[in-house]
């Protein structure tokens, strides 16, 4: 699976540029200078609270920042440029660059009264405009992907926790983004469920050039995908390095100490 808008390998593809996100009086990213490049997967680690998830939550502008600005594929998130100026982006930008963005929750938030086919390919046709018979061929393609074939034609209720959080996947690559995000996607699953996701996603990360962002706290996932890892801590990036660098060499006090409570 290739993204016909993407750019050229490394390119950089999400950036980050000064942002600041508080909570009342918490501030939960400290002016965050944060990127990462086309097909490239990053996963972000760190304790609860350490504001990997609020960057996530901001790309899908389901937060604002209060201070900086987004980027995605060079455009503004949240922003515009108009008479020379930089204000606050009308929804028809915002909507049009957050096209570009896929994410995959904790929880699978499914359409209940639509089987998994068209709830797979319910948002190509209404959001992207892809003809039916388009939407629904595709939505068999990656249905195929995620090894649900059989169970094309049930409902979300017939399915596992699992198998549901696997046509998830399927929805958010159904809109074929740039950049897919992942927020603990197994954290809602029984553990026996578990291993399935991953390693659907593990595939797709190694089968297809999807740029990926990944908050999780399965250690064994960040090590196998990640091209990058990130800890983070209070808002800030403590440390950055491979995936072999920060599991098995890390530098900072606090990623030793994080890693020691996780691994």
């Amino acid at each position: 699976m290739t993204n016909d808008t993407s750019r050229a390998n490394g390119a950089e593809l999400v950036r980050f540029d000064k942002v600041t996100k508080r909570f009342g009086e918490v501030t939960v990213l400290d002016e965050l200078d944060f990127s990462v490049a086309t097909n490239k997967h990053v996963t972000l680690i760190g304790p609860s609270g350490s504001g990997k998830t609020t960057i996530l939550r901001l790309l899908m502008t389901l937060l604002k920042p209060d201070e900086g600005t987004i980027t995605v594929d060079g455009d503004l998130l949240t922003h515009e440029e108009k008479n020379g100026k930089l204000v606050r982006a009308g929804e028809r930008h915002t909507r049009e660059v957050r096209k570009k963005i896929g994410m995959v929750f904790q929880q699978f938030n499914l359409f209940p009264n639509m089987k998994v086919q068209r709830n797979v390919m319910e948002a190509p046709v209404h959001v992207l405009g892809l003809d039916k018979d388009e939407a629904a061929q595709r939505a068999k393609d990656l249905i195929e992907l995620v090894g649900l074939t059989e169970h094309l034609d049930k409902y979300p209720s017939q399915l596992s926790g699992g198998q549901q959080q696997r046509v998830a996947i399927a929805r958010a690559l159904a809109m074929r983004p740039q950049v897919l995000l992942l927020d603990e996607v197994t954290s809602a699953l029984d553990p026996e469920l578990v291993a399935g996701v991953l390693d659907v996603l593990s595939d797709i990360a190694h089968s297809t050039d999807i740029t990926m962002i990944c908050v999780t706290h399965e250690m064994s996932f960040a090590r196998d995908i990640s091209d990058r890892v990130l800890m983070f801590d209070k808002g800030k990036i403590v440390e950055s390095g491979s995936p072999e660098k920060i599991f098995s060499d890390p530098e900072h006090d606090r990623t030793r100490e994080f890693l020691s409570t996780v691994l």
